[in-house]
Formats: structure tokens, sequence, C-alpha cells
């Protein structure tokens, strides 16, 4: 598998409103941290993940969280 762009190396914090939100993968999005449909023609594919009630969330940007779509840290040492 390829390696997505770091698109930042650092977390987007956002309050998000309950809903179906898709996060971009491949790091290529003008729309970051959501997907813009920058991916296609590659191997990645956007990570739906569903907000049940309206919360802040931290949401990573460098794509190599293991906690994907939230930030776990990993960008402090890319």
């Amino acid at each position: 598998m390829k390696t997505p762009i770091i698109a930042e190396k650092a977390p987007k914090m956002l309050t998000l409103e309950p809903g179906t939100y898709y996060w971009c993968a491949c790091g290529k999005s003008k729309n970051q941290p959501f997907c813009d449909g920058s991916h296609a023609g590659s191997e990645f594919t956007p990570m739906p993940f569903k907000i049940d009630e309206k919360k802040d969330v931290w949401l990573c940007q460098c794509k190599h969280s293991n906690n994907k779509p939230y930030c776990d840290g990993t960008h402090r040492k890319l």
C-alpha cells in the first residue's frame, strides 16, 4: 500500500454536528481533513465516521494515526 501524503503535522480541532462525515485518507484533499474526491484513481478511499451528538473532535491530518480518523499524536514522530 502506498503511503498517504501528510496534509499537516498537526490535528484539526472541529466542533461537529451529528451526521456522517468522510475523512480524507490519501492526504490530497483541498478540504482537509475531509474528502473532496482527490483520491480518485488511487488505492485510497475515504473513511466514513459518524457523530451521534454535537461534540469537539481532533481529526488527524498527518494520515498516520493508529486511531483514524482521530489524532493519536503520531504526527509528533514524523
